[in-house]
């Protein structure tokens, strides 16, 4: 995808109605931005930006074409990446909220639309973060942004060399790490989720990585009755959320 040549390294690109319309209400800075050259395209988001100082460029639909995939909608935006936090940060949230902790740790998932659609999961289940690696990971692109429908702008995210790291120090703050395997002895709902948690999914086509694996407390699968024996990463974690805020009850 290109950038425009005055666009920093710093910057980024995000495109389609709601990445662009969650960004504007979330805060992040937006540098540029474009839509459509057609009357009243996006008219809210055109006058929410403009009300802000923000630049809005018309252009017409190739301009968009060239530079996104399917799904655009016709308007784009050049904005600050999107900020991150360190695991410390992280785990005061919950004390601030006075809530359980509720976490999120992903083993190298490389999909950036598979990453963006848990993004929109984690955001929905009200999860206090998310931990992924800096290497092997979709990390955070245009494409996550589109596939979180908005949710990259209101999940707190920490980006770590080794996930390992934080999983150590979840545990020596007696958080209970639940892994995500296939196959593994007990269903999802034969544990307690009441407790300070971080749930850890790994990649669809690997699962999680063994040394990852033995870090967890406990190993659960979703048991499967159909022909094909395996969920989508997203639609597995949307699940495993949703266990947890049916035995909290919140």
């Amino acid at each position: 995808m290109r950038h425009d040549t005055h666009t920093a390294e710093k910057d980024l690109w995000i495109y389609g109605i709601n990445p662009v319309g969650e960004a504007l209400r979330s805060g992040r800075r937006i540098i540029t931005l474009y839509t459509l050259a057609q009357k009243g395209h996006a008219k809210d988001i055109v006058e929410a930006a403009r009300a802000k100082g923000i630049p809005v460029k018309s252009m017409d639909r190739k301009f968009f074409d060239d530079r996104f995939h399917k799904g655009h909608q016709g308007i784009a935006a050049i904005v600050e990446r999107k900020k991150t936090i360190g695991i410390e940060e992280l785990m005061e949230i919950p004390g601030r909220k006075g809530e359980t902790p509720f976490f999120l740790i992903l083993d190298l998932i490389e999909d950036p639309r598979n990453f963006g659609a848990i993004l929109r999961v984690a955001d929905a289940a009200g999860m206090h973060g998310v931990v992924f690696q800096s290497h092997r990971s979709a990390g955070i692109t245009p494409v996550v942004s589109k596939s979180s429908a908005g949710a990259l702008e209101h999940v707190n995210l920490v980006e770590m060399p080794n996930i390992k790291h934080a999983m150590e120090k979840m545990k020596r703050a007696d958080i209970t790490l639940i892994g995500a395997e296939a196959g593994a002895d007990r269903a999802l709902w034969d544990i307690d989720m009441r407790v300070p948690l971080a749930l850890v999914v790994g990649s669809e086509g690997e699962g999680l990585r063994r040394t990852v694996r033995e870090m967890c407390d406990h190993l659960v699968t979703l048991p499967l009755h159909g022909a094909v024996n395996s969920l989508n990463v997203s639609v597995a974690t949307g699940i495993l959320a949703y266990e947890v805020l049916r035995q909290r009850r919140v």
